[in-house]
């Protein structure tokens, strides 16, 4: 029995990287009866946003104070953790700079595999375009290259991602669905309603897909968009749906558990980041039958979503192409139910029993070549 360990930030948030830990560390510990433990970092695992498996062991390590103190504490309870665990192999899904320079940092006690959850581009920030800003994404992207490389695996989620990284020990291994429904329990696509899932922050691109919605309500007031995502008042998403005058067909809530809920009651998923490590809320809907529009960002939807075949992907930051492809699913409802038909066919590649077998295969041929 394998012992497999996966580091993380975090274990007990809504966001995608629980998630699909949830669903991968569960599989392995259930049905391949692997010996799972998971190290988290300054986290509870007593109150959990989605289920893990109870055969898998939590580890908490906690870290304070200042950069120096805070990064001694974190290498020490790493380093105590391992030790007491003896695992077979590791796997780090922390999409920080820490995490990419871990084996530098706690060395590598055993193979080390590194799981890329987001672009490259997570790093830009909204506004950095200063010579200091740009200087500074340099170095950290210089970083980050150091210590991808010296892992035994590099793992990214698309092909589109692997354009992002100069290794020799890149895989691809796409994120597995969170749920596949049964037939009877897909959406009927009948509703006025367009749903978006994730984050309210400058990646998901809200502000953009309020401006196509603009356009799109203009000739529609009956369809509403719903907005599920932890809310940022940072990004002051009302204001700007009341400046644009769609404040009555624009509504935005908290994270859901049950959020599959709100797959079966819409009729159309819309994805508006401007840069994306998978996009797995777009195989979520898919599973579903719902057909997706997105923005054809970095990197995910082009790997998923076959243009006015299970979905529409329109350029990059053009908000008018995104609300003419919500419009194109609006008015015709046979090829919104013939896209949404083809999108459920098309992402049964992404069951977890499928991307279970790619994980298991290449840990074992890690830890057979070392």
């Amino acid at each position: 029995m394998p012992k497999l360990v996966y580091i993380t930030n975090g274990v007990s948030g809504p966001g995608g990287l629980e998630r699909v830990l949830s669903i991968k560390a569960s599989y392995f510990a259930d049905a391949m009866q692997y010996n799972v433990h998971i190290i988290a970092l300054n986290n509870d695992s007593s109150d959990l946003f989605y289920n893990f498996s109870k055969a898998i062991t939590f580890h908490n390590v906690k870290a304070t104070g200042n950069p120096f103190s805070y990064l001694k504490q974190y290498k020490n309870g790493l380093k105590n953790c391992l030790n007491k665990i003896n695992p077979d192999i590791v796997s780090v899904c922390d999409d920080g700079l820490k995490g990419l320079l871990l084996p530098y940092i706690i060395g590598k006690p055993c193979p080390m595999v590194y799981e890329r959850h987001v672009s490259k581009n997570i790093q830009i920030k909204k506004g950095a375009s200063s010579f200091l800003a740009q200087l500074k994404n340099k170095i950290t992207f210089k970083l980050m290259d150091i210590g991808a490389a010296k892992y035994n695996s590099f793992v990214v989620l698309t092909n589109g991602n692997t354009k992002e990284w100069q290794l020799k020990n890149m895989s691809v291994i796409a994120n597995p669905l969170s749920f596949f429904p049964k037939k009877e329990s897909i959406s009927a696509l009948n509703s006025k309603k367009v749903l978006a899932v994730g984050k309210q922050s400058y990646q998901k691109g809200y502000d953009r897909l309020l401006q196509s919605w603009k356009i799109v309500t203009a000739k529609h007031p009956d369809w509403e968009l719903d907005i599920y995502g932890t809310i940022s008042e940072k990004e002051q998403l009302p204001k700007l749906a009341e400046e644009l005058g769609i404040t009555k067909s624009v509504h935005f809530y908290e994270p859901v558990k049950n959020i599959a809920d709100k797959y079966q009651e819409a009729s159309i998923y819309v994805m508006s980041s401007r840069y994306e490590g998978f996009g797995m809320v777009l195989t979520e809907a898919m599973a579903y039958g719902v057909p997706c529009v997105s923005f054809d960002c970095p990197h995910g939807p082009a790997d998923i979503i076959t243009h006015n075949k299970n979905g529409v992907l329109v350029p990059n930051d053009d908000c008018d192409k995104l609300a003419n492809g919500l419009l194109q699913l609006i008015e015709d409802d046979g090829s919104r139910q013939k896209m949404g038909t083809a999108a459920r066919r098309d992402v049964e590649r992404y069951a977890i029993e499928k991307i279970a077998i790619k994980w298991d295969t290449l840990f074992k041929k890690i830890i057979r070549t070392i």
